[in-house]
């Protein structure tokens, strides 16, 4: 399988981690949704990131969906996922957490691209809100419930949580202090420690496997 897109983005950085953690072997092309849209689109021409090549060639794309179908393919091994019913709905909640955090980062950072007097001061107080709202959600789960962050026991909810702090405090860090979130800090820096996520490191690097 062939992974597109740059680990710095949270969302192709936790398909890496992912699969790896899945038992899946692949190979990354670090490429730019932006300096390289032309090399993406002769891949998948709708130009989204992550997008996954399969073994047979289909072209799957968001990391939600591509980790679903990772998920059968290792059906056998393992999942990232618990399988009762009320255990898997609290691992969603806070994969849904983590994902909207890294959702209004994302957003923010774009606004922050515009000419200062194209951004719309309202627009950035509300999605500020929206992401210290999945970030304090974030913290009070962790707080009451440690996530586990060793390579056989994380699960998809782990990964994630972890992927979208480091993220956050990598670009717009003064948006959400360290200090106001100190158990997802603490589950984050345990995570990023980790073989398989070492591996991957946020940036624009190439994945390059350590086991």
């Amino acid at each position: 399988m062939r992974l597109i897109g740059m680990l710095d983005s949270p969302y192709v950085r936790r398909v890496a981690v992912s699969l790896q953690l899945l038992g899946l072997p692949f190979e990354h092309e670090s490429v730019s949704v932006f300096r390289e849209f032309a090399r993406f689109a002769a891949i998948n021409p709708v130009v989204k990131a992550p997008t996954l090549v399969c073994d047979d060639g289909t072209v799957l794309m968001d990391s939600n969906l591509i980790l679903d179908y990772a998920e059968t393919l290792a059906a056998e091994r393992r999942s990232l996922l618990p399988g009762e019913s009320g255990a898997r709905a609290q691992a969603l909640r806070i994969v849904g957490l983590a994902l909207a955090a890294c959702e209004k980062s994302v957003q923010l950072i774009y606004e922050r691209m515009r000419p200062a007097e194209r951004q719309h001061d309202a627009w950035v107080d509300r999605v500020t809100g929206q992401l210290l709202a999945a970030c304090d959600a974030l913290e009070a789960e962790l707080a009451r419930s440690p996530l586990a962050a060793e390579s056989a026991t994380i699960g998809q909810d782990g990964v994630s949580a972890a992927i979208a702090w480091h993220f956050i405090q990598e670009l717009i860090a003064e948006c959400v202090p360290a200090a106001r979130c100190p158990a997802l800090a603490r589950h984050s820096a345990r995570a990023e420690a980790l073989a398989e996520f070492r591996a991957a490191p946020h940036g624009s690097g190439i994945y390059r496997s350590v086991h």
